[in-house]
């Protein structure tokens, strides 16, 4: 009986994670009392921190959320911090958390809208090159408005849409009707070529698109959630914030743009396949019946998502409220007049971003960790010794390469707390300060397109549904993102050195 119980709890902790994963969470969570009894706090704080940086790197293993709360609580029962000091942390970092709650939902009541902008273009288009130009340009632009994770999740949505359609004719079945779409044995062999190269012109659409979010995240307030962190930080507004990083974010989307259109020209790195045009004529006949089919009612209820698009950029613009909030009068604006009344159709609209708050709150607790056991403090005297010219590209590097690695909000929490607290303390100048602020938030947001772990966006899409439809796996992601890493990272920090 005990043996069977004792089963029955391996199988069920962490759930269908791998057993070595399982084992090394077990490993972390006896070795962490032993390293504070035996090498001190400091020890068993950094090797805390590593632990956690492990859990996010092997998110595709098991969400991070409940092995680094895991290791959190711990943390707080070894008295390594304390719940006041986790509690202050979420009252100072607490718009970053309105705006995962409220403006993610909100963005989720526009997804008509999106989808129909994303849908006429792909339909709409012809040259591969100016196709690739424009997803890569609307994700940019959204993202810079919106958020990264919504715009991501609009572009797999719109790619789910069109594969299934094929897939289903390709298959003979009726395009309308679900069916699974992750076997190809019922594939007659006449579509099977034009299928696997639909799937390799998605492959290249969805990269383009997800480096969008990137290239227009790292320009605005709220194009990422740590630039909403650092610029609450800082003190700085929505257009304070996009006049700080413009020197080196506009360059960088000048030369990412370019490098999408390079890559489909030049067919380098998986890029530049063309849509078959059987799948076109599939595509266009079915999106022109949707069209004839339309509603009144979902006439107007596009309509109503465009107007409310319109009334959170002035509002962002203009800054009259807190992010978050915007983001909730959205919810309202949209629901109240597209006939949304159901409960359970508002609370559909939060699952997407409340996995991300939660986990956002273990990053706090890893970040009072660090507070309290001074951590990053050697390193960062290290860095503000180093010649005032030096400081600024080094930052950039340090977070970059923690970032690719780990995960940007994460790195950009624990750095830009602690600049600022050598900045009050009177190391440095307001105007360096400043300079170090959009180091960090550049370092965190450019070079993390080298993985998916670096990039919210990156790992939604590759543990999305579509991602084993069009054979998008971890190793062809990080190949397809070289280029997008090597022209992005290198001119950020070039532009870091040597331009602010």
């Amino acid at each position: 009986m005990s043996r069977s119980l004792t089963g029955a709890l391996a199988h069920s902790f962490l759930g269908q994670s791998p057993l070595w994963y399982k084992v090394v969470i077990c490993l972390f969570l006896v070795l962490n009392p032993l390293l504070l009894a035996t090498l001190g706090p400091v020890a068993a704080g950094w090797a805390l921190v590593l632990e956690f940086i492990f859990t996010l790197g092997m998110a595709l293993k098991c969400y991070p959320l409940m092995p680094g709360g895991l290791l959190l609580v711990e943390a707080l029962l070894l008295q390594m911090t304390t719940p006041q000091a986790l509690y202050e942390e979420l009252q100072h970092n607490f718009p970053v958390i309105l705006l995962l709650m409220f403006m993610v939902a909100g963005i989720h009541f526009m997804k008509e809208l999106l989808l129909f902008l994303f849908s006429r273009i792909l339909l709409g288009v012809r040259s591969k090159a100016i196709l690739a130009l424009l997803f890569c340009v609307l994700s940019a632009f959204l993202s810079a408005f919106l958020d990264a994770l919504t715009v991501t999740a609009v572009i797999i949505s719109a790619a789910v849409g069109f594969y299934a359609v094929y897939h289903r004719v390709a298959s003979g079945a009726n395009p309308r009707e679900d069916v699974a779409l992750d076997s190809d044995q019922q594939v007659a062999a006449l579509h099977r070529e034009d299928l696997d190269q639909f799937r390799a012109f998605l492959r290249s659409l969805l990269m383009h698109g997800a480096v969008g979010t990137a290239l227009g995240g790292v320009c605005t307030l709220v194009g990422e959630p740590q630039n909403l962190l650092i610029g609450h930080e800082m003190g700085w507004h929505f257009a304070d914030f996009f006049l700080k990083v413009a020197p080196v974010s506009l360059p960088v989307l000048a030369a990412g743009l370019l490098t999408c259109v390079l890559l489909e020209k030049l067919r380098l790195f998986g890029y530049g396949t063309l849509m078959p045009e059987p799948v076109r004529q599939v595509l266009a006949t079915y999106a022109a019946e949707d069209d004839a089919a339309r509603t009144s009612a979902q006439r107007i209820a596009l309509w109503v998502q465009g107007l409310a698009a319109l009334v959170l950029i002035v509002c962002l613009g203009l800054h009259v409220a807190e992010v978050g909030l915007i983001g909730l009068m959205v919810i309202v604006l949209i629901t109240a007049f597209t006939g949304i009344t159901d409960e359970h159709r508002l609370g559909r609209a939060f699952q997407d971003a409340m996995p991300f708050t939660a986990l956002l709150v273990v990053f706090f607790a890893v970040v009072a960790v660090i507070h309290q056991q001074q951590l990053f403090s050697p390193l960062i005297t290290w860095v503000l010794a180093l010649p005032a010219e030096q400081q600024p590209g080094m930052l950039y590097l340090a977070n970059g390469l923690l970032s690719a690695i780990s995960d940007n909000v994460f790195v950009a929490t624990i750095y830009i707390t602690e600049v600022k607290q050598a900045f009050v303390n009177g190391g440095m100048s307001r105007e360096h300060f400043e300079t170090l602020a959009v180091a960090i938030n550049t370092g965190t947001n450019l070079p993390s397109v080298a993985t998916p772990n670096g990039q919210a966006a990156f790992l939604f899409l590759l543990t999305s549904a579509i991602a084993p439809l069009v054979r998008l796996s971890y190793g062809r992601m990080v190949w397809m993102a070289l280029p997008y890493t090597v022209v992005m990272g290198g001119l950020g920090w070039w532009a870091v050195t040597y331009w602010l």
